[in-house]
């Protein structure tokens, strides 16, 4: 791997988001001019010292689809990792031309800035939850057929295609497919990241709502080690540009529930309801390019992580 320090200023787009806001609070420890393009702040993201003041942060109020706002905010930039998605992969398939117009209208838009200013550097936060599809393996590669079931997937997928194909021309990209992050501030109120409702459904003794069996596969990955690969990526010199990030390993939602009620010390009440069609049945990302290329895999084992953010969740949520 090469591995350079970072430099100049950076902009979030999404920088008071779950991820975001873990990540602005890392590049502002470790001392890098940080920018920030928010609309507004989710109503229960918790604090963050990226929303207090501080001598290298600077907070940029605006819309990613407003041109002139995303214009400001790139000014004088020299890297930028775009978290910012206004759909989810439940709810995508309901409007998917507002899917296109929000998301990959406005990340074709900033890759023309991104080439108009001389960005030096673009990290782009997909999903490899979504782009893969059905899986055909146990372990899916980054050379794993690409069949998304949603919008959001292909929208993600898309946008991809566009990075790719500006990065030739003019700057460096880099393309992380996340699996399912999770962790202290992931908000609850949203039909997304199943460790965050089903925890604060379980320390509330409400009942847990599953689409299906509980039978469904994912990969887990800690926040701290999302974080972390971007980091890494902001930092990475090398000719690789598309990388997998989840913790290499799977649980069905039953586990989870299983390990939710270990931690707990008691039974959680379930309700399976019909499955979604926009889920696949098996997803777990091969993250050895990642280990190899980027020296990244994941440090926080899943009840680890669930500790930590269920100690975050009574301390700042119940």
């Amino acid at each position: 791997m090469v591995e350079k320090q970072l430099k100049g200023r950076c902009l979030v787009l999404g920088g008071r988001g779950f991820i975001g806001s873990h990540l602005v609070d890392t590049l502002l420890a470790n001392g890098v001019q940080t920018r920030v393009l928010v609309r507004r702040p989710p109503a229960d993201a918790g604090p963050s010292a990226a929303y207090r003041s501080h001598d290298l942060l600077e907070m940029f109020t605006g819309d990613f689809n407003n041109e002139m706002d995303l214009l400001t905010a790139m000014d004088d930039c020299d890297s930028c990792v775009h978290l910012i998605s206004t759909t989810l992969p439940s709810t995508s398939n309901q409007n998917m031309m507002y899917d296109i117009q929000t998301n990959l209208v406005g990340t074709v838009r900033l890759l023309q800035y991104a080439k108009k200013i001389g960005l030096s550097k673009l990290v782009f936060v997909s999903s490899g939850g979504a782009v893969y599809g059905d899986a055909l393996t146990q372990s899916i590669d980054e050379g794993h057929p690409t069949n998304p079931r949603s919008s959001y997937g292909i929208t993600k997928l898309a946008s991809e295609k566009y990075l790719t194909l500006h990065a030739s021309e003019t700057f460096s990209t880099i393309i992380l497919r996340f699996s399912n992050p999770y962790g202290p501030r992931q908000r609850t109120t949203i039909n997304q990241g199943a460790i965050a409702v089903f925890l604060n459904q379980a320390m509330r003794n409400e009942e847990i709502n599953i689409w299906g069996d509980g039978e469904v596969v994912r990969d887990y990955v800690f926040i701290s080690d999302c974080v972390a690969a971007i980091v890494k990526a902001l930092r990475y010199d090398g000719d690789e540009t598309l990388f997998n990030i989840g913790s290499g390993s799977g649980r069905s939602l039953n586990q989870v529930v299983a390990c939710l009620e270990d931690f707990l010390g008691r039974r959680v009440a379930v309700n399976y309801m019909a499955r979604r069609s926009v889920d696949p049945a098996h997803n777990v990302l091969n993250i050895e390019r990642a280990r190899q290329h980027l020296s990244w895999q994941a440090q926080v084992s899943f009840e680890e992580g669930l500790a930590l953010t269920a100690t975050w969740y009574r301390q700042n949520m119940l």
